[in-house]
């Protein structure tokens, strides 16, 4: 079965960096709208605020030693338990989501997730359509970049690295993924390794370079035809991990 869901997962391989997939309306619009309305009924207390963008974070607290972890609610239990089935990609049960909050002119530094992660990671993309861009990460052929110093989000997430892109040189060629809304992005392997991904600080995005628009994705911008993403609203991002390491308490973790 694994196999055959495989096999299917195949045709939704973009670019030529292994192993990418994008699976556009991965959910419908009554699933999104569900999802959204569930988002934004979480107390304001479970919101946590950095400089470009605000977030939630399911699952329990990564640390070093591994996950504290708590239950994922339902309504986050059966989208991440679909796609875990349903990809064939992930060892185990998703048991870790941050939800990410952009407006039209926020962004995130190119970074890497943290080696407290299985290697693979799902996005599922909510709202406002948005460009992704994947850089060769800096340790390729001794590459530098420079640090972005944000220790708001190293709280948010003690396994994060984000680091600017500008100074980055390598053998490996950067790529970029329009998300449209209700898509979903997975990746893994050497993209997941070998590179950093993140969304520049702007409302107009240029996609006619994207790995997914080349493969016949269509774009509608208000201007520039299928060249342009214009962010108009809100986009709500899910992404989906799996924490190897689970501890029960907080004496463990310490010890």
């Amino acid at each position: 079965m694994a196999e055959e869901n495989l096999t299917a997962l195949n045709k939704y391989i973009v670019g030529s960096v292994p192993t990418v997939f994008y699976i556009p309306e991965y959910v419908t619009s009554a699933e999104e709208q569900l999802l959204l309305n569930n988002i934004y009924r979480a107390p304001i207390s479970k919101w946590k605020s950095l400089k470009n963008r605000r977030l939630q974070n399911w699952g329990g607290v990564v640390h070093e030693k591994g996950l504290l972890a708590q239950d994922l609610p339902p309504w986050l239990t059966k989208v991440t338990q679909r796609i875990y089935e349903e990809s064939t990609l992930f060892p185990s049960a998703i048991n870790h989501v941050l939800i990410n909050e952009y407006l039209p002119d926020q962004g995130i530094m190119p970074h890497q997730d943290g080696p407290a992660y299985v290697p693979v990671v799902a996005i599922l993309s909510l709202g406002s359509p948005v460009v992704m861009d994947f850089v060769p990460h800096p340790s390729f052929e001794n590459a530098t970049c420079t640090s972005e110093n944000d220790t708001e989000d190293k709280n948010s997430e003690p396994a994060h690295i984000e680091m600017s892109s500008d100074k980055c040189e390598s053998k490996y060629l950067p790529f970029s993924l329009a998300l449209m809304p209700r898509s979903l992005l997975i990746f893994k392997d050497k993209a997941y390794s070998d590179y950093l991904h993140g969304i520049k600080d702007c409302a107009s995005q240029r996609c006619d370079e994207a790995v997914n628009v080349t493969n016949g994705l269509k774009v509608d911008g208000e201007t520039g035809g299928d060249t342009v993403i214009n962010r108009t609203g809100t986009r709500v991002s899910l992404t989906c991990r799996v924490v190897t390491k689970v501890r029960k308490n907080l004496i463990k973790l310490s010890g």
